[in-house]
């Protein structure tokens, strides 16, 4: 056994999980591609500028999270924390501006965040993420909510809740948190040390701690949605209605806030309680109308959504996926071991899913193997021929070599 292992927050994904990985791709690829996304593939690092300005300085991605690489030019690189950012270089370096709008664009990939690994988070994850881009239609907030619901619903999680709220714009927000920052200011000696801390970075993480007594504090807070101007009240409404339309239930949560900074109105998570009282979220997202100027482009609205691959599966009900039936079964005498590799190789062309004889067995063991992968056929060279067995009911065969493949064509 080896010394060495996967390191801390990592995991293989070995072939049975795998089976159930591109399960979830193939159904999120059949959901998101009926509603128009087209799948892009961002590089594994970028610039470590996309995500300070993007993502922002003050959010705990940046200043403790990223996976940082200094090339020898002093160059700064970064493993991806998230997709978002990455996603909206390559529409502004692309010029997808220039096509109909919205750009609708689905991923999945792996990220890398440098945090505590816990149940269901991992230093290098997986995540499904859609992207809608360049209209600022609550109908396309509306739309990206309802695709993870139905990507969540076929891939069989119970217990979800999905939780709703408003951050307005960047303008009525900058009010709001001067009023929070002096609550927080004024019940210092009550809020958790981690909060006190980046009271002026990032006052609104104060919503999320855990901490009881800083919970305490917060359930008295002032509500941002209380101080949103009519405009964005409006938008949200607006989504409400269609999610209502569309009769998915949700629950409004005026203390929701998420880790990136770049969100704005719009903002949603989906939770479930198949994954615990805590680590329960499963995904979600917002709006993100400020993002391409923060990058260096022109006003350009969006919305989107990332959801925990491994967070997923983990809340699936479903039974692993049955194993792909194996067609063919070639075993041979040594003596025949060109010829045999000859007709495995002949029926994947066909199309046929085949089997060979590679771990040097006799043909009693070859024999035992077929019985493990039940196979369809048994194809066993001799020096009388081949004998073809059917496994299926059919009748046993000594056929000539050539012919094998004649015999089993119109059964398969």
């Amino acid at each position: 056994m080896s010394r060495f292992q996967t390191p801390p927050g990592t995991s293989d994904v070995l072939p049975e999980k795998a089976a159930e990985r591109d399960r979830l791709e193939q159904t999120a690829k059949k959901i998101l591609e009926k509603a128009g996304y087209g799948r892009i593939e961002t590089p594994t690092f970028e610039f470590t500028e996309l995500f300070a300005r993007g993502v922002g300085e003050a959010t705990d991605v940046v200043q403790k999270e990223m996976f940082n690489l200094e090339a020898d030019s002093g160059t700064s690189y970064t493993l991806r924390p998230e997709g978002t950012a990455p996603v909206m270089r390559a529409y502004m370096e692309h010029g997808m501006h220039k096509l109909p709008q919205p750009v609708k664009l689905w991923y999945l990939s792996s990220y890398f965040r440098n945090e505590t690994p816990q149940a269901h988070r991992y230093r290098q994850f997986s995540q499904l993420g859609i992207e809608a881009i360049g209209s600022p239609d609550p109908a396309v907030d509306a739309e990206v909510i309802l695709l993870l619901a139905e990507i969540l619903e076929a891939i069989g999680v119970r217990d979800v809740t999905l939780l709703l709220a408003s951050l307005g714009q960047p303008e009525s927000r900058a009010e709001y948190r001067e009023e929070l920052v002096a609550y927080l200011r004024a019940h210092e000696d009550q809020l958790s040390r981690e909060v006190v801390d980046r009271i002026d970075l990032n006052p609104l993480r104060a919503f999320d701690s855990k901490d009881p007594r800083t919970r305490e504090v917060m359930a008295k807070a002032p509500r941002l949605i209380d101080r949103l101007p009519q405009e964005d009240l409006d938008h949200f409404a607006e989504v409400q209605d269609l999610l209502q339309a569309a009769h998915l239930a949700y629950t409004v949560d005026t203390t929701l806030v998420r880790g990136l900074d770049y969100y704005t109105r719009t903002l949603f998570e989906f939770q479930s309680g198949q994954l615990g009282a805590t680590q329960n979220a499963l995904g979600g997202g917002g709006r993100y109308d400020g993002l391409a100027q923060a990058l260096g482009g022109p006003p350009t609205p969006g919305i989107g959504w990332a959801a925990g691959v491994e967070r997923m599966l983990s809340a699936s009900t479903q039974p692993p996926p049955v194993e792909a039936p194996v067609d063919l079964f070639v075993a041979y005498h040594p003596e025949h071991k060109v010829a045999a590799f000859k007709l495995a190789s002949d029926a994947r062309r066909a199309g046929h899913s085949a089997r060979l004889e590679l771990a040097g067995r006799s043909v009693k063991g070859q024999l035992k193997q077929a019985s493990r992968v039940r196979p369809r056929y048994v194809a066993i060279f001799t020096d009388e021929g081949v004998e073809l067995r059917d496994r299926d009911g059919g009748e046993d065969k000594l056929v000539a070599p050539e012919t094998v493949m004649h015999h089993i064509r119109g059964t398969l």
